[in-house]
């Protein structure tokens, strides 16, 4: 995962968690709403990240078993 996707899903994560609040504080649930979808949407694409980066772990792991 490269630093700047990590800084962006974050971001992400942490507005979703503010505009959630903000709804909490002011009743207004479809912004609640928001923030919750904003914080899976971050969270799905952290996980896809780790994924990659398992994959190219394995990948190395790989071509320094085989010696290539």
């Amino acid at each position: 995962m490269g630093l700047g996707d990590k800084i962006q899903n974050k971001g992400q994560e942490l507005a979703g968690k503010v505009k959630e609040k903000i709804g909490q504080a002011t009743d207004n649930d479809e912004l609640v709403a928001e923030g919750k979808a904003d914080q899976a949407k971050a969270g799905v694409k952290q996980a896809g990240e780790k994924v990659k980066d398992a994959g190219a772990e394995v990948r190395d792991t790989l071509r320094d078993t085989l010696g290539k």
